[in-house]
């Protein structure tokens, strides 16, 4: 899912990943702070693999409901490189990228279920550890 990025002229001051909830938490330099589950960081990758190399080309990624960061790699002075325990490792996440995922989870995630529900796809609710 292609997702239209403009500059949003803040940068991190902070990343944590909080992994027993499965989630990254990404604090800008303008206040904003946002929560994100893995699951959704890993459907809205820019990657070659998701959106293609043009418009028409995306794939809707699936089954990702329990799928977890595995490293977080810097990438310059402009993002990071997630790599996911489903062997993803090709995304690129800008600060722009970061912040629109972030002000625009709503809206992104309700698009993105509704994609899924469209092509007669079930979301598994993601799997917890009882330990």
């Amino acid at each position: 899912m292609r997702l239209t990025i403009t500059p949003c002229n803040s940068l991190p001051v902070e990343i944590k990943h909080h992994q027993l909830s499965n989630r990254l938490e990404i604090s800008f330099d303008d206040g904003s702070v946002f929560v994100l589950p893995v699951e959704y960081l890993r459907v809205y990758t820019q990657s070659a693999e998701a959106v293609g190399h043009g418009p028409g080309q995306e794939t809707l990624q699936t089954g990702k409901e329990a799928v977890t960061i595995k490293e977080i790699r810097p990438i310059g002075n402009y993002g990071i490189l997630l790599a996911f325990s489903d062997g993803h490792d090709t995304g690129i996440y800008t600060w722009d990228a970061l912040y629109l995922l972030g002000t625009d989870y709503q809206t992104l995630w309700a698009d993105y279920l509704r994609q899924l529900a469209e092509a007669g796809i079930v979301r598994n609710p993601p799997r917890t550890n009882s330990h």
